[in-house]
C-alpha cells in the first residue's frame, strides 16, 4: 500500500514541477503502475486517515485528482475520483492547510476546483490562485482563468465528453473544432 510520502516524493521530488503536466504514455504507464493499486483504494473510500493532516491530504488529492488524469489519460476513470478529491480539496482550505504548504505544490490543493464543472468552483479557483499563489501563480491563474472561461461558456469541458459518453453539441463541435483550450488561452493571453 502506498503512503502519503510515497506519493509526495514521487510527485514533488521525482518527478517536480518540469514533469508534473508532462503528457507522455511512458510516464502515465510508470504512474500506473506505482500507483494504481493506490488509487483503487481510494476510489473504494480507503485513506480517510491521509485526510487528517496536510501533507496527507495533498497527498490524498495528489492521488485522486492528478494521477487518474495521467493514468487513465482519455477514459471515463480520469475523472472518476474527482469528486474525492473535490472534498478533500475543499475540506483542506477550510482549515487552511493549503497555506501550510510551500508553493509550488499548494496549487494541487486548487487543482480539483480547476477540474470542477461548476462556476462557483472555478471563481474560486481562480481567487485562490490570485491570493495565495504570488510566486509561482501566474501560468496556473491562465489556465484557471481559461478553465472558468469554457464552463461559463458551455457549463461542462466539451473535450471530456467522448470520454464521458456525453452527445457534445454543435456550439461545442465548433468550439473543439477551432482549437479548443488551447485558443481559449491564447485568447486570455492576448487580452492581458
Amino acid at each position: 500500500m502506498a503512503s502519503p510520502d510515497e506519493v509526495l516524493k514521487y510527485w514533488l521530488d521525482d518527478l517536480g514541477p518540469a514533469r508534473w503536466y508532462e503528457q507522455n504514455d511512458a510516464l502515465d504507464a510508470e504512474i500506473r503502475d506505482r500507483f494504481q493499486s493506490a488509487w483503487e483504494q481510494a476510489a473504494q473510500g480507503s485513506f480517510s486517515l491521509w485526510l487528517t493532516y496536510p501533507t496527507g491530504a495533498l497527498a490524498y488529492i495528489v492521488l485522486t485528482d492528478q494521477f487518474p488524469r495521467n493514468m487513465f489519460r482519455g477514459s471515463h476513470l480520469a475523472f472518476a475520483t474527482d469528486r474525492a478529491a473535490l472534498a478533500a480539496a475543499k475540506s483542506a482550505i477550510h482549515r487552511a492547510w493549503d497555506m501550510r504548504i510551500d508553493e509550488p505544490a499548494r496549487q494541487f490543493f486548487y487543482l480539483p476546483l480547476m477540474h470542477s464543472e461548476n462556476l462557483c468552483d472555478q471563481e474560486r479557483c481562480v481567487r485562490l490562485l490570485h491570493e495565495r499563489m504570488p510566486k509561482h501563480g501566474a501560468s496556473n491563474l491562465l489556465h484557471a482563468r481559461a478553465h472558468r472561461e469554457v464552463i461559463r461558456q458551455f457549463g461542462r469541458f466539451p473535450y471530456r465528453n467522448a470520454a464521458l459518453s456525453r452527445v457534445t453539441t454543435s456550439n461545442e463541435q465548433t468550439y473543439v473544432a477551432n482549437g479548443g483550450y488551447g485558443q481559449t488561452v491564447q485568447q486570455l493571453q492576448a487580452a492581458g
